[in-house]
């Protein structure tokens, strides 16, 4: 062991710098030796000297189904399986005329002779006998899977058409310089219509709202084969395969293609963090064992989630999982990837009811190691395929080196998601306006893990489901129903309007440096997502986005819109996203004010509900003039129009502060306003 970690203190790949970047981690450097020592040991065991990730993660390229010039080569990784059948409707379904044989290393393989042994589309499984119990199955690498309307089964599909499709994005990297502006979509119920959307219809007619909102980043949900729609994706079956239930490889590869022309990067919502139970689908028990892929009884099984959680100290699941990543990268060309679940992933608990209220529960018996471990090798994997492709950590926990580089101590994402936000708002809504504390505000906004990249949100899917309230719910509930006409008055619209802008601007600009808005909260889509199920008769009525409100002039959705994509559009074009802390100007709870300055800009947010504030004495600390450029009260976002942004303000010393420069200004009450140093 002392063997072990002086070698890793001696190499600059795996050293700790962590402890200069957080010192309170230093009680536990020896836990952060041993996540290093792992790290180092596994991957000379999977890679041996000189070895790539990206050279490794290649079982898609062997596994699966294979065309060559003269016949068809089929492989599957089934080590405890007795005989495998391949069956299909090339051979009538044939129980036993296409056995295939068995090689090293629990793999199996057919050889079928003639190029068009297997044709574009044909339908394909393989009957797996092991233990003395047969199933059909569909096979692990197969790239799609579809559904028989009548008797609802699944079952593989050949996907191998005449002409492969002809890409067009050789030249779309994702530029670093900008931050991403992530727009969270779900295909299936993108669109207006009651039904299930496709990958089509959200490359016509959605993409283009992505754009003119300013949005430079959509994550897709629900890529990833899954039987049951209603999963919202989490559920994976066929991690090969993209879901048939928005329509072909072709369609998603188009749809992707023509984000890269609009200069939009494309993130998969992957989904590593479980696996569905389903035997008839989905990956479990494929060899007729628990073990294959998951770890063996209890500890395999995701009591919350009622799903299979996967043994990531298994060499060959590790291939499996990497090759995974560098297939959506290879074939779809996905500019990166957001890892669900990372949470549930890394602690033998999943994270359930624990408050990561101390370090020692980041460093303690809970922890798996090889999760961490596997993660690591996962974001090195897409930095060799892709160094500008983006990764993102779904972690609630706050796991010190998260977004931290490996070379650092770190585990390699680039950002995490900031997922105590949205629970900040949710909390602070419950109380009443005059209540809301404003140092838990800043504080709860402001402040990350040193030197680790946040992607700042007020509500992502997760918030818009039944059982939770979307921000405009909370603030405005039933009035919704009849008051977001522009000519009906009411006070609890007018609230909701004016708090739904401040939210968004002040989550936006204080302390991310990336944001994230799910699909059809920025107009504050009026209704939940409740996909079809038995409860409400299968009904698709409220799994859809209602785009006519936004694009309705007498309705106030518009207003909340165009505050969207103007306030996208300010911080990306100004890059004001990132780029360090701000700096505080004013914090005051009995008033209700909150000012900061980014670079050039001065942000001024006043949340009391019911006082404005003529000639604010505003510190700024320095000489210069400054003029409004942006505010939540402009009359084009629904606003009264209270804040002019003709006059210009010198800084003087403030009467009030006479050893400060500032300026004095007017402050309407549930108003944010921009000022710019001229």
């Amino acid at each position: 062991m002392k063997e072990n970690v002086s070698r890793i203190i001696s190499n600059p790949e795996t050293s700790l710098n962590i402890l200069n970047i957080d010192p309170w981690l230093k009680p536990y450097e020896d836990d952060l030796r041993l996540r290093m020592n792992r790290y180092t040991e596994i991957k000379r065991e999977l890679l041996g000297d000189g070895e790539s990730f990206s050279d490794f993660a290649n079982g898609h390229h062997f596994f699966g189904f294979h065309q060559t010039h003269k016949g068809w080569y089929y492989r599957e990784w089934a080590p405890a399986a007795d005989s495998l059948y391949l069956i299909g409707d090339f051979n009538n379904w044939n129980p036993s005329s296409h056995p295939l044989k068995k090689k090293k290393n629990g793999i199996w393989e057919i050889y079928l002779p003639g190029k068009h042994s297997l044709v574009h589309t044909s339908r394909v499984k393989v009957r797996v006998h092991s233990m003395g119990i047969e199933r059909d199955r569909i096979p692990l690498y197969i790239t799609r899977v579809i559904q028989n309307p009548e008797t609802k089964d699944f079952s593989g599909q050949i996907w191998a058409p005449k002409t492969p499709y002809q890409w067009n994005d050789k030249n779309f990297q994702i530029n670093h310089t900008k931050t991403p502006f992530i727009y969270e979509t779900h295909i299936g119920m993108a669109q207006e219509k009651e039904g299930i959307g496709t990958y089509k219809e959200f490359e016509t007619n959605i993409l283009p709202r992505v754009k003119a909102l300013g949005y430079n980043t959509i994550q897709i949900m629900a890529i990833m084969e899954h039987p049951y729609y209603a999963s919202f994706g989490y559920h994976v079956s066929n991690y090969f395969a993209a879901s048939s239930w928005f329509g072909t490889p072709e369609d998603l590869k188009s749809l992707i293609d023509t984000a890269h022309s609009m200069g939009i990067a494309v993130l998969m919502d992957i989904v590593q963090s479980h696996a569905v139970k389903n035997l008839a689908e989905g990956i479990n028990e494929f060899d007729g064992t628990s073990y294959q892929f998951f770890h063996a009884g209890g500890k395999g099984e995701h009591s919350a989630w009622d799903s299979k959680v996967f043994n990531y100290g298994k060499h060959e699941v590790i291939h499996f999982l990497l090759s995974n990543i560098k297939f959506w990268m290879e074939e779809y060309h996905f500019d990166g990837f957001r890892f669900d679940g990372v949470t549930s992933m890394i602690y033998l608990d999943h994270g359930l009811g624990t408050a990561f209220d101390s370090y020692d529960k980041y460093f303690s018996l809970n922890t798996d190691i090889d999760a961490l471990t596997y993660l690591q090798f996962a974001n090195e994997l897409i930095k060799e395929i892709r160094p500008d492709a983006l990764s993102i950590a779904e972690d609630m926990s706050g796991m010190p080196g998260m977004c931290l580089p490996i070379a650092d101590g770190g585990i390699g994402f680039d950002y995490r998601l900031a997922m105590g936000m949205p629970d900040f708002w949710i909390k602070i809504m419950k109380t009443k306006d005059e209540d809301w504390d404003m140092n838990k505000l800043w504080h709860e906004l402001s402040t990350s893990r040193p030197a680790e990249k946040c992607i700042g949100y007020v509500e992502s899917h997760d918030q818009a489901l039944v059982g939770d309230k979307t921000v405009i719910f909370w603030l405005a509930d039933q009035e919704m129903y009849w008051h977001m006409n522009k000519n009906s008055q009411n006070i609890v619209i007018d609230r909701a309007i004016a708090l739904h802008k401040m939210i968004r601007f002040i989550t936006i600009s204080l302390g991310c440096d990336g944001y994230l808005n799910f699909m059809g909260n920025e107009f504050g889509h009026p209704e939940w997502i409740d996909f079809p199920r038995i409860g409400n008769n299968w009904s698709y009525h409220y799994c859809r986005r209602q785009w006519s409100l936004p694009d309705n002039s007498e309705l106030r959705y518009e207003y909340l819109n165009s505050f969207d994509s103007a306030m996208v559009h300010f911080m990306s074009e100004r890059g004001l996203l990132g780029n360090g802390a701000p700096q505080s100007l004013w914090l005051d709870q009995q008033r209700k004010i909150i000012a900061y300055r980014k670079n050039d800009y001065v942000f001024l947010f006043n949340f009391h509900p019911t006082e404005s504030y003529a000639g604010f004495q505003l510190p700024i600390h320095e000489d210069g003039r400054f003029q409004v450029v942006l505010d939540t009260d402009e009359f084009r976002f629904g606003g009264q129009g209270r804040i002019a942004h003709d006059p210009v303000y010198q800084t003087n010393n403030l009467p009030d502060f006479p050893d400060y420069k500032g300026i004095a200004i007017y402050t309407p009450s549930r108003t944010a306003m921009v000022l710019k140093k001229i």
